[in-house]
Order: C-alpha cells, then sequence, then structure tokens
C-alpha cells in the first residue's frame, strides 16, 4: 500500500503528492533551461534552520518574545529519536531580535553529516519538542487522531482502505492564542493534515526562564468534538492565519476539487462533447473506491491522461467513516452518510477559540479551492487566499462591511474575486526574475454565508449508491457491483459529467450568463461551489503552480507588502498557459503593496529560486520550492521549504529568514486609513465584541 505522504509519493511519481496535483511538478528536466536570473534575491536570504530528513518545515510561529516554533512533518522512521516521529517544537534559548537590527544570527551551514542530516539544526537555540503526533492526551485520545462519533481511532489498525497521510504524521500551521495580557499562557491551535482533517488545541505556558511547557493532558482533538462533527468536519488541514479578531483560522486543502485537469475549462468539454483528457477528480467522489479512478482509466482507454487530483481521493471513505458510515469492502458503495464533497475546501474560524469545546465556522462564502493559506487584512473586510496545486490560483474576498461585526458568522456578506493577469502577452518567454505581474480581479460572484451553506445542503444525502443507480442502465440499490457495472458508470461520468452535483451545462450556463451580466438565482451557486472551474470559464489566470503561501505583517496598512509564494513555476505558467514565462522549479516568491482600499495590482519577484538543472554549488543555498511563509514583526519573511531539493548536495528541507532590500514598512497616511471610509476604522473588541 502506498503511504501518501509527499516523499514517498515524488519517488512512485504519483503527482507530487500533499503539494501538487499533475506529474512533473518540481522535477528535474533534461529539458530544463538555464533561465536568466535564477537563483537571485532582492534583498538578503539567509538559512536559519534545516529539519530532519523525510520532513518538511511547517507551521512557523514567532512569539511575542521573538521565540520560534514550527512543526516536524512526516519525518523519515530512520531518523534516531526524537526526529523519527512528526511533533510540535521551539528553539529554546534563542530569540530573534525585533528591535530593528535585523542580522541577530550567524546564517547556519548546510547539513553536510549523516548526524546532521537526521537532526533539526538552527542558527541559534536548540529545538525542544511540546509533542509529539499521536501521543496520548486522554483515556481515548491520543494527538490528531480523528475518531469515528462511537470513539474509534481512525488509523490502519482499525479500517482498511486507502488512507491521505497517516494519522498524527502531517502537523502542519501552528496558531498561538493568548490567554493573558504578556502572552506567557494560552492555546496552540494545530492543523494536521490528513483526511479526516483535524486541529488540535494544546495548553500551552511559558516558564520564569522562558522555556515553554504544554499541557497534554488538557489537550483536545477538536475533529472528535460535537461543533466539528455537526459541520461535517475538516479534510486536509494545510496553513492559517491567526486573525485580526485574534482566533485561529484553517484552510482546508482539498486537492480532490478539479473537475478539468491542467489548462483544460468545462467548455473544452462541451466544444469536444466529451471530458475524455481532460476530466479531474472531483466528478468521481462518489464513486465506490475512488481512489482508483487513475488506474481504471487507464484500463479502459488507450490513450490515458492523468485525472487530475485522483490520488487525493484518498481519504474520502475513511472520512465517511467519521460521519459514522459503516465500513464496505472494495467496490461495495458505502450507503452514508457520505461525505458532500462541497462542503470541503474553506476556510474554518475557530470562531470561539477558548470555549469548551471551542466553536468552528466555515466561510463558504469565501470559495472553494484546495487553499493552502489565508491572509485577513486589518480592514478586517479583505481576504488574500492562495490554492495548492497544479493551474490554481490566487483569490479575494471583500466583506460588505468588518468581518467580525456580523453577529451571526452565517450572515457574513461579500464578493468573491479572482485574478486575470493583464501582461501576460508582454512577460511571456521573460524570465519570472525580471517580470512584475500585473493584475486585475474578476468579480466572481456575491452571496451571504448562509446563502451558500443552503446551496451546498442540496447536495447532502448523495452517497456511492447513487453514482451507480445514476450512470449505469440496469443497477439497482442491492445489485452486486461487477467490473462491467463500474466500468460503465465511470466511462457515463467521463462523456457526460457526474450528474448527481453541479453539471457542466450549468458551469457553461452560468459562464454565458456571466458575460452578458445577468445570472439567474439558480445558478448564483456556481463560482462559490465550484469557484475554480468557474472562474476558468470566464478567463480568470488560474495558472498559479503550487500557490503554497500568502502573509503579511500582523499590523500591516495601505504602503505595506504582501507576500505570495509560488512553489514551482512551470507547467501552466510556462510552458501550457497564458503567461509561459521561462521555467523555474524552485519557485519564486512575489510581493505586493497594499493600496488604500487593501487591493493589491502588482506582484513583484522578490526571490527567485534555482533551475532543476543547476548544480549544488547554486542550488544548496537557495530557496527551493518554497511553501508556508510567515512575516515577522519586524518585517522579516520566514521562508519554508517543501523541497524537491533539485541539484542540492543533501536533501533536508530548511527554512530562511529573508530581509527586505527596505527594511521600512512604510504606513500610509493616518496609519493607513482612509478618512472617508468608516471600514477601515480599526476593531474595537470593547465596542463591538466579536461572537
Amino acid at each position: 500500500m502506498v503511504e501518501f505522504t509527499r516523499r514517498q509519493l515524488m519517488a512512485t511519481s504519483v503527482a507530487a503528492a500533499l503539494g501538487a496535483s499533475v506529474s512533473g511538478v518540481g522535477t528535474a528536466a533534461a529539458s530544463d533551461t538555464n533561465t536568466q536570473r535564477a537563483p537571485s534575491v532582492r534583498g538578503e536570504l539567509k538559512r536559519f534552520s534545516s529539519t530532519a530528513l523525510g520532513a518538511e518545515v511547517t507551521g512557523p510561529f514567532v512569539f511575542e518574545n521573538g521565540t520560534l516554533l514550527y512543526s516536524l512533518q512526516h519525518p523519515s522512521g530512520d531518523n534516531p529519536e526524537p526526529y523519527n516521529s512528526s511533533g510540535i517544537g521551539y528553539f529554546a534559548g534563542y530569540r530573534f531580535s525585533m528591535d530593528g537590527t535585523n542580522d541577530d544570527f550567524t546564517e547556519l551551514s548546510t547539513p553536510n553529516t549523516n548526524e546532521q542530516q537526521g537532526m533539526i539544526r538552527g542558527a541559534g537555540g536548540e529545538y525542544e519538542f511540546l509533542a509529539h503526533g499521536g501521543e496520548t492526551i486522554s483515556d481515548t485520545e491520543r494527538l490528531g487522531v480523528a475518531q469515528t462519533p462511537d470513539g474509534t481511532n481512525i488509523t490502519r489498525e482499525n479500517f482498511s482502505g486507502t488512507m491521505y497521510g497517516d494519522p498524527a504524521a502531517n502537523p502542519d500551521c501552528n496558531q498561538f492564542i493568548p490567554m493573558n495580557g504578556n502572552g506567557t499562557t494560552g492555546y496552540l491551535f494545530t492543523n494536521w493534515e490528513n483526511s479526516p482533517g483535524n486541529i488540535s488545541r494544546i495548553p500551552i505556558s511559558q516558564d520564569e526562564n522562558g522555556g515553554w511547557n504544554a499541557d497534554l493532558d488538557r489537550a483536545i482533538n477538536l475533529a472528535n468534538t460535537k461543533p466539528f462533527r455537526e459541520i461535517g468536519g475538516t479534510r486536509i488541514n494545510c496553513y492559517g492565519d491567526r486573525t485580526p479578531w485574534n482566533t485561529m483560522i484553517s484552510a482546508e486543502e482539498n486537492y480532490a476539487h478539479p473537475r478539468v485537469s491542467g489548462t483544460a475549462t468545462v467548455g473544452d468539454i462541451a466544444a469536444n462533447g466529451t471530458g475524455k483528457g481532460y476530466i479531474g477528480a472531483c466528478q468521481f467522489w462518489n464513486r465506490p473506491a475512488p481512489s482508483e479512478i487513475q488506474s481504471a482509466i487507464e484500463e479502459y482507454y488507450d490513450d490515458t491522461w492523468t485525472v487530475q487530483g485522483w490520488w487525493a481521493m484518498s481519504g474520502v471513505e475513511f472520512l465517511a467513516y467519521y460521519l459514522g458510515a459503516q465500513p464496505t469492502e472494495s467496490t461495495t458503495p458505502i450507503e452514508g452518510p457520505y461525505p458532500n464533497p462541497y462542503r470541503y475546501g474553506y476556510f474554518v474560524d475557530i470562531r470561539e477559540p477558548t470555549a469548551d469545546p471551542p466553536q468552528p465556522v466555515k466561510y463558504y462564502v469565501m470559495g472553494r479551492v484546495s487553499w493552502e493559506a489565508p491572509d485577513i487584512q486589518n480592514d478586517l473586510r479583505t481576504v488574500y487566499g492562495c490554492s495548492d496545486g497544479d493551474n490554481k490560483g490566487i483569490y479575494k474576498f471583500v466583506a460588505d462591511r468588518p468581518i467580525p461585526s456580523y453577529q451571526d458568522p452565517m450572515d457574513i456578506a461579500g464578493t468573491l474575486y479572482a485574478p486575470t493577469v493583464t501582461n501576460g502577452a508582454a512577460a511571456k518567454h521573460e524570465s519570472p526574475a525580471d517580470v512584475s505581474l500585473e493584475i486585475e480581479w474578476l468579480e466572481l460572484g456575491h452571496a451571504t454565508n448562509r446563502e451558500v451553506e443552503a446551496w451546498i445542503a442540496e447536495y447532502d444525502e448523495i452517497t456511492q449508491i447513487d453514482y451507480l443507480a445514476t450512470h449505469t442502465d440496469e443497477w439497482t440499490a442491492g445489485d452486486s457491483v461487477t467490473d462491467a457495472v463500474l466500468e460503465e458508470a465511470d466511462r457515463e461520468v467521463v462523456e457526460n459529467g457526474n450528474q448527481n452535483y453541479i453539471t457542466n451545462e450549468e458551469i457553461v450556463e452560468w459562464a454565458e450568463q456571466y458575460e452578458d451580466g445577468d445570472v439567474d438565482e439558480k445558478l448564483r451557486k456556481v463560482p462559490f461551489l465550484e469557484t475554480r472551474a468557474a472562474a476558468k470559464e470566464i478567463g480568470a489566470t488560474i495558472e498559479f503552480n503550487k500557490a503554497e503561501g500568502v502573509d503579511s505583517h500582523v499590523d500591516a496598512r495601505p504602503g505595506d507588502p504582501v507576500y505570495f509564494a509560488i512553489s514551482a513555476l512551470s507547467d501552466g505558467m510556462s510552458e501550457e498557459g497564458d503567461l509561459q514565462l521561462e521555467r523555474v522549479d524552485g519557485g519564486v516568491v512575489y510581493r505586493a503593496t497594499l493600496q488604500h482600499d487593501y487591493d493589491v495590482s502588482t506582484l513583484e519577484p522578490v526571490i527567485v529560486g534555482p533551475d532543476a538543472s543547476d548544480p549544488a554549488d547554486i542550488a544548496d543555498d537557495a530557496l527551493i520550492n518554497v511553501d508556508n511563509v510567515y512575516v515577522m514583526d519586524d518585517g522579516r519573511v520566514l521562508c519554508c521549504e517543501d523541497a524537491d531539493q533539485l541539484g542540492r548536495s543533501y536533501s533536508n528541507d530548511c527554512l530562511y529568514v529573508y530581509q527586505p532590500e527596505d527594511t521600512d514598512r512604510g504606513h500610509g497616511d493616518n496609519d493607513g486609513r482612509k478618512n472617508d471610509d468608516p471600514s477601515n476604522e480599526p476593531w474595537d473588541e470593547n465596542t463591538a465584541g466579536c461572537r
């Protein structure tokens, strides 16, 4: 059985797992050209840490006193203890200086020995674990492990089938919510990137010597609480953010959402009269044994293609067990309850983080994609988000009024936008290091959170039985499922789409009405439930490859930067799509400047990774396949790696500190607020509390 981690799936050519949706992402290629100024940095880049073999650097967080924390995600089991199992830890005995001097550490050397490569190293302090994944946190629970409603741990020992990553092996985002004025005690929220997903809450406190301690006896898995079951749980919780109203917001990275592969559109399917060669994974969501669709396609057709996101179907059936479904064998259909695909792929705000249990809300109105990270601006209305994977987008949501001002978060209303790059023709065949991308935002639609949830609820009762009953002529519930029956249903879905959910015809019709400026009420749901497909259909630039990070300073105002991390500039951004920049397998970090209304319109490259063909003397000290980005209080940026290593002499991911050329964050007039716009006034929790 293939274990679904980035390292092993890359090794087995399975679609750059957990981080991309098609093969060929971030991999060395014989045809890789020598891109001008790749690598390059506008400013200074210094290595602070290297993590243990097999692991990514994920979930960085810097406490107010400058102490750094991050997660050890899916390390190699061959590493020496304690670096052979996942966990969350911090660098004891070191604090970043936030007094403006910035140059407060000597760059860490590359990990050259077996000992160095098997551990976590830092330029300052010693990495100390607060908790390991799978540790006992109560009489019946283990940290990071989701359970069925009857309390059975969802593990390989208890259930058969394909699983999205080992349970408790994938800690990602960390956000600390302080409980006192000096920030020495509070709750550490951690994402667990699995399916079903999970978020843990661990009470931590700082001792008189500055060290941090975790109270695992009072830690909880939010996935196993009643409020999380009421929203259907979560899926593939990746990165996140701490909101201006002091809550943790988690991003669901649901890679299984694409309904078309690569640069294709639903219109291409309509024009060709078939989804053959175009169709994506989401169309097989309620198929019995959904993760087997790629191998089935290879058996059915001579000219096979990659069904984008097929590997992310792993864990869908485990999500059904989380909801209370009874396990079945092989292709015997699950009757129910079965997860509604339109309930996954959102930002999840823990709106009452200190409650027992905490109260979550999903922001359905902000769009459904494979969210890597959100970044909420200080107007309390504007949210930027990036969608991880191949040919994905960056998106913007603008609420009608400050988000925490809504007494009921289901009443949040706003507009969802997708980008279009306006200087693509001028940028074609140029080095990404030399080209700033000019962006305009296309309005996809306006709705309330409650409206979108009601549209989602229309699809709540669909199961695997419906997949067969709808797409075959003779099969009825209770009949045995033969290979011929399953093939008949699969071929019908390939040809005409999955009729159980939003249809191809509805998406094409929505796009036509969108162009006419008059969308029917029944089609308003399309851009919110099928965000990527809708945006592609109207010409948005959905070509970004592995948009893995977005962040700005906690006090960012107009005139300040927002950073967008693109892990591998290839495929749609280079060879296939409209942009066709020169390929840079090592990725690019872009910087945008917040305008008076918190809009951004220009993405300026500030860090460019190496080419896949670059040798070790170049690749060893370059940022490769940037993942999370985190802007510290002094404006420096932590850049995490989920690297394919390319030409490096070592196989460890690293954490770098980026020092921009200009350290002055440059707040605008009136501290960045427009005098004539009351929505830009700072949020006052004393006069309008967040509920």
